[in-house]
């Protein structure tokens, strides 16, 4: 049997010009949420080529995609993510802001996430192929993690079932297994409706559903006292109803992403919510409709399929970064703010980080792996992943593709994200996640271990998709 090691990391070696391709061309094709047709079909295109059967439009989702390979158990997942931000347009490889034409970019990193995960599902299939092993890869083509929770709609669609283990990663600027957990969400829209007449002749005549957004708004900031100190409660006034001051706003809407570390926790707020804004109607004499968009559960790490990810993360090891690399970054740390400088720390922490920093004294990179921690503490952040893992044994990792300090959801992440660094770090996590099924493919009595620890979880925790069976993906509203 080929070894499982030089095997991987051959192939990767062998091939990584035609993953970097892959990661350019979703980079250069960003797309927000359910509209990432042209990375869709590239990628899919790309499993077909690699002799992967693609189905396409799964859970009623165009972008949506499933890749198989193999027949037979087990039946090993990787998950992949290819949406863009609205707003992080932005000239890659450059230190200082230089938006482009597109006011869309991947401020999050999805073009390097989807094709490192497409990538080690290559690997792995060709490692099947090659030992002519019984076992079954997928690669899910997973659309609107951004505001989307694609991942939270094909559970609710049974996508994933029959899956035995599931593996993905996340950029960042650390090295480490991503162990905590994450806070649950809901977003929903508060729609007012009010009547419309002159501001001066007869506003005695007006309702202001405008003013239904402000008094609701109002409403919820007082809440934030009263609610369990984990929880979020952020909005958008997606429509204020005009631009005419002299018009009462016969139509105004805000949006409220509601997050806590678990769904009954942000329902229970959500409806705290809803009471305001009923009061916000009534204040104004406005109708008032609620539409709920999307929610996402709290992740469950998996902590044997964790220690395994971890033992082949550090197998795959660090390439260490060029003098140009090390140049470049230090550029963009230049360019954070003094908070986000002093942040940094937390920032890698919220990715699973474990030590106190002092390996990084007078670098601006991250050419360590941070040791694997059980953790106990929860991300003050939400991902769809989460309702994978409620279903499916999961692990994630995250691998350094920038500078240390750069936050998510910025130009500096952007700008970084087809960078010599940011390849060598989706093939060091495409590394790790095929090592790690192949493991799993090879072993059973490992399989065993991350099944049972699944089992006596979900034993005691049945899954319930927070998404109501009758709200369906919708795309962003560009406003």
């Amino acid at each position: 049997m080929t070894h499982t090691n030089n095997f991987v990391k051959s192939y990767l070696e062998t091939n990584k010009d035609r993953f970097k391709n892959v990661s350019d061309y979703i980079y250069h094709h960003p797309e927000t949420r359910f509209e990432e047709y042209a990375s869709s079909q590239f990628l899919a295109s790309a499993c077909e080529k690699e002799g992967f059967i693609v189905e396409r439009g799964v859970a009623d989702i165009d972008t949506a995609f499933v890749a198989s390979y193999g027949s037979g158990s087990p039946v090993i997942g990787f998950l992949g993510e290819f949406d863009a931000l609205s707003g992080l347009g932005q000239v890659p490889n450059k230190t200082a802001y230089e938006p482009w034409d597109k006011n869309v970019g991947h401020g999050c990193g999805h073009n390097l996430l989807g094709t490192g995960a497409f990538a080690a599902a290559c690997a792995t299939k060709n490692y099947l192929e090659e030992n002519d092993l019984p076992g079954t890869v997928k690669f899910f083509g997973c659309p609107g993690e951004e505001g989307g929770s694609g991942k939270t709609f094909m559970v609710r669609e049974g996508v994933f079932e029959g899956v035995d283990a599931a593996l993905t990663w996340h950029p960042s600027p650390a090295n480490s297994i991503m162990s905590l957990s994450s806070l649950a969400n809901y977003q929903v829209y508060f729609k007012f409706k009010g009547v419309a007449s002159h501001a001066a002749n007869s506003p005695h005549l007006g309702r202001s559903a405008l003013d239904a957004v402000e008094l609701m708004n109002i409403g919820v900031n007082y809440l934030r006292e009263h609610v369990i100190p984990e929880a979020r409660m952020h909005y958008a006034v997606t429509n204020t109803g005009g631009i005419s001051p002299n018009v009462v706003q016969s139509d105004a809407e805000v949006l409220y992403l509601i997050r806590a570390p678990k769904v009954n926790q942000v329902d229970e707020i959500f409806k705290r919510v809803c009471k305001i804004a009923e009061g916000a109607a009534l204040m104004t004499e406005t109708e008032l409709s609620i539409q709920f968009e999307k929610a996402c559960s709290n992740y469950i790490p998996n902590r044997s399929l964790e220690k395994q990810l971890y033992k082949n993360l550090k197998k795959a090891g660090i390439e260490p970064p060029s003098q140009d690399e090390i140049s470049f970054a230090e550029k963009l740390w230049s360019s954070l703010t003094d908070g986000e400088k002093e942040n940094y720390l937390d920032l890698m922490k919220g990715f699973g980080y474990s030590g106190d920093g002092s390996e990084f004294e007078g670098k601006y990179v991250s050419d360590t792996i941070s040791p694997y921690l059980e953790s106990n503490e929860i991300l003050a952040g939400s991902t769809d992943v989460s309702d994978v893992s409620w279903v499916v044994p999961t692990a994630q990792l995250t691998a350094s593709t920038s500078a240390l300090g750069t936050p998510l959801h910025t130009w500096q992440m952007t700008t970084q994200g087809i960078s010599s660094y940011a390849h060598k770090g989706m093939l060091r996590a495409a590394e790790a996640m095929s090592l790690t099924a192949v493991d799993l493919l090879n072993n059973q009595a490992d399989l065993d271990v991350v099944q049972q620890e699944f089992k006596a979880f979900k034993d005691k925790n049945p899954y319930s998709c927070p998404i109501p069976n009758d709200v369906k993906p919708s795309i962003l509203e560009h406003k």
